[in-house]
């Protein structure tokens, strides 16, 4: 099973180009899409459920055009967009019913069973009879992946999220995503790298629109090996020396001094010590290599 991004380029109607160029394959396990806000992980999420065509480019699911053959495809695919609305009056139980309805699961003993089967998945069982519209941002979010569980889509696509989750949601949420993730294929963008870090098998990183970087969290960081190091210099002394390297991140110790962590091929001839090289690190490179 595999989805093949082929060239994707989309220009929007004011001159804006969200994606240039991009191509990767997908298969079944876990894929990040990582990148800041505004790098056109949004849009590539758009047009892979087919809400929106490229200007160039194809994408195939195993053999199939998605493009030409949209509503095959469709059924095949669970999406939850980074907005998801629900009915405000209606509970988890019954509005995953009507879903149900939608996606052609005729039957109610049918609809009974796989609706129960989702509430449990993700871990909302007993919240079913409550209504979905007073769910924390965490319980919402799940739902919106049983919703999508459905029609036992093959392809799933999720777009940011955990943005805006408490810790303890985000780790419950991140669960349901691992236990479904293993056999089918499951996309989900992010601008947050311990997502990525903490779920993926592969990952890319895009910005302004191009495809940077396609490697695994574990590669992405073996790469660097020998290559990342932290100094308590000054900013001012820093600035003197930034010809040696490149910076990647900031952050106070205990005793509040500034520690910059940064990248160089070799040993700088600045008051350093080499560290271990973090998926954060080879992120922050390569969006300033762009």
């Amino acid at each position: 099973m595999k989805l093949s991004i082929q060239n994707i380029t989309k220009t929007y109607a004011n001159g804006v180009k969200a994606m240039h160029q991009i191509s990767f394959d997908l298969t079944p396990g876990m894929f990040g899409l990582l990148g800041p806000n505004g790098a056109g992980k949004s849009s590539l999420m758009r047009t892979l459920a087919t809400l929106q065509f490229p200007n160039e480019g194809q994408i195939f699911f195993n053999d199939l055009d998605i493009f030409k053959n949209k509503i095959v495809y469709r059924k095949q695919l669970g999406y939850l967009p980074q907005e998801f609305g629900v009915y405000p009056k209606e509970s988890a139980s019954g509005l995953l019913n009507y879903f149900a309805i939608l996606k052609g699961i005729a039957s109610k003993k049918d609809r009974a069973i796989i609706v129960d089967k989702v509430l449990e998945i993700t871990n909302l069982q007993d919240a079913k009879h409550l209504r979905v519209s007073t769910f924390s941002g965490g319980m919402k979010q799940r739902f919106g992946i049983a919703q999508l569980l459905l029609n036992k889509p093959k392809v799933i696509i999720v777009d940011e999220p955990t943005a805006g989750l408490d810790p303890a949601e985000r780790t419950r949420f991140l669960n349901v995503l691992r236990s479904i993730g293993s056999e089918n294929i499951v996309l989900f963008s992010t601008h947050l790298v311990e997502d990525v870090r903490e779920l993926c098998r592969d990952m890319a990183v895009i910005n302004k629109g191009k495809l940077l970087a396609q490697v695994s969290p574990k590669a992405a960081t073996e790469k660097l090996e020998g290559k990342v190091w932290e100094t308590a210099l000054s900013v001012e002394d820093l600035e003197a020396q930034k010809q040696q390297f490149t910076p990647l991140s900031n952050r106070y110790d205990d005793a509040n001094r500034l520690i910059t962590r940064f990248y160089s091929e070799s040993h700088p001839s600045i008051a350093c010590d080499a560290v271990q090289p973090k998926l954060e690190d080879f992120y922050f490179l390569t969006l300033k290599n762009v």
